[in-house]
């Protein structure tokens, strides 16, 4: 049987720098993380399982309470938690500092959405006996939770997608208990906010079972947990094909759930002419730092550029090939994702159509990679449809386009995004007025004058996008929206008082529409 040591070793590589790092911070191996079984996944579903009911009767402050509490004890573990995740990950501690942050921040978001009752709008019809040809019964909605969910970590944000992350913090707000699998990657970050949550679960009261947490590198540890009858929903953050393997076991189960994996994204970046000819310098720099920032191993990395070939556009390569020539590469996370990044820029640099214009300082072959910039024009990345897969890390392609009907054919090629971004002038708006409905249904987000490298998190954003941005498109991963995906809609019709939910009973407190209005 293969090690825990091994497996991680295998995981990253056996020579990343970063697996010495782990053993240093925390004075013992990596193979004193325990690695779970079949049986403890089975066991945390059962937990899970049998605190629902307990869990999703909590009235709102209680809930609240909970999640405000997870953030309370993340942030009382300081500065030992920034370290591990920065000995783990290579990611810089100012970096970590924020992600912290924005988790801890999430909490309370949806803390503040419980209270207020934004998650569970009632509405109600009120019986009209009397309505000709036929009677209307009362009816009453509400939502509930859909029971355990499971939630997968992501290898690119320690915390803010990861044990305690958005999935995490939208299905406890939802009412729904979560069961987490946490990234190999990083596993003692993972260990200190599991406990954490235990943590917190404990002083507020929470049913046993309302948190449980597996790990380990193996696969078949994820399949067990998709695959467990007891699992009603998945939250991912990750890779296309790990996502799309989660899609189709949970699509295989006798009882099929939903999977809401956050996948693949290019994020094209559109050049408009004036703002071009105005700032082309000064677009090519801000370019490369949004591209290069975190080495590129952000799902909103700006990977294609489209701009219309004239005044500016030489301006603008030139300025982002000098930006990135003196730009020092920083560590990628798993020796994995290195190797997929030098795979896949290779077979852009190998590609004829294709010309590699930039590359940052080498890096040392182990941790670090050369951030890489590409050009081609838009017949070439048309006929080629691998030019449009992601590379992740920090490589984008620039497309010389003709005029702004080119720029729309590439865009209508292209697939699901998380984001588009227009940089525009004043001059530029009745173009681009032209561009924006094509991009509605090709996007989740779409952003002007701005980088995608960055999301906020607030009621009215989204991270999400069409197939294969995420697995369904209607919903989003950041934001108080995200709570839709863990709810599912209940009718009550001509149900006695005695019998109907709090929340739909005649004078209960909340948001509502009655008859179709607000009250």
């Amino acid at each position: 049987m293969i090690s825990q040591t091994e497996q991680v070793r295998a995981m990253t590589d056996g020579t990343n720098t970063q697996f010495d790092a782990i053993e240093a911070l925390t004075g013992k191996p990596i193979a004193a993380y325990s690695v779970s079984t079949l049986d403890d996944v089975a066991a945390a579903c059962a937990a899970a399982d049998a605190a629902f009911d307990a869990y999703r009767a909590t009235d709102a402050e209680a809930r609240a309470t909970f999640l405000e509490a997870i953030g309370e004890e993340i942030v009382a573990l300081g500065d030992a938690l920034l370290q591990t995740a920065h000995r783990e990950s290579g990611l810089p501690l100012a970096r970590l500092t924020g992600e912290r942050g924005r988790t801890v921040g999430q909490l309370k978001l949806f803390a503040d959405v419980v209270r207020a009752g934004l998650w569970r709008q009632v509405r109600l019809d009120s019986a009209l006996p009397d309505r000709a040809p036929l009677p209307r019964s009362d009816l009453r909605m509400r939502m509930i939770p859909l029971g355990p969910v499971a939630v997968f970590g992501a290898s690119n944000f320690p915390l803010a997608f990861s044990t305690a992350g958005g999935d995490t913090a939208a299905a406890f707000a939802a009412g729904c208990p979560v069961v987490v699998k946490g990234h190999p990657a990083h596993p003692g970050t993972d260990a200190m906010v599991a406990g954490a949550i235990r943590a917190a679960a404990a002083r507020t009261g929470m049913p046993d079972g309302v948190f449980g947490h597996v790990r380990g590198p193996s696969n078949d540890l994820g399949t067990a947990l998709v695959q467990d009858p007891r699992i009603a929903a998945v939250g991912f953050t990750g890779s296309r094909r790990g996502g799309l393997a989660l899609v189709q076991l949970a699509q295989g189960r006798p009882v099929p759930i939903p999977v809401y994996a956050e996948m693949s994204s290019i994020n094209p970046v559109v050049l408009m002419p004036a703002a071009l000819a105005a700032r082309g310098a000064a677009l090519g720099t801000a370019f490369v730092g949004s591209l290069t920032m975190g080495s590129g191993q952000f799902c909103t990395n700006p990977g294609l550029v489209l701009a219309i070939e004239g005044e500016g556009f030489d301006a603008f390569v030139d300025s982002a090939v000098a930006a990135m020539t003196g730009h020092d590469p920083q560590p990628m996370l798993t020796g994995g994702i290195r190797e997929a990044f030098a795979t896949g820029t290779a077979a852009l640099a190998a590609n004829p159509a294709v010309t590699q214009v930039a590359a940052g300082l080498e890096g040392d072959g182990i941790a670090r990679e050369m951030a890489r910039l590409f050009t081609t024009d838009a017949s070439a990345f048309l006929a080629d449809a691998a030019l449009g897969e992601e590379v992740f890390g920090a490589s984008s392609l620039v497309i010389r386009c003709r005029d702004l009907d080119e720029v729309k054919q590439v865009l209508r090629s292209l697939e699901g995004q998380l984001t588009a971004t227009i940089q525009l002038d004043a001059d530029d708006h009745a173009a681009a007025a032209e561009l924006v409905p094509l991009l509605e249904r090709k996007v989740g987000r779409i952003l002007v004058n701005g980088w995608p490298t960055g999301v906020e998190v607030s009621h009215a954003m989204v991270h999400g996008g069409p197939f294969p941005a995420t697995s369904d498109g209607r919903s989003t991963s950041v934001g108080s929206l995200a709570i839709d995906r863990f709810l599912r809609p209940v009718c009550y019709q001509d149900l006695p008082a005695s019998l109907l939910p709090a929340d739909v009973r005649d004078g209960a407190a909340g948001p509502k529409l009655v008859d179709g209005t607000p009250a």
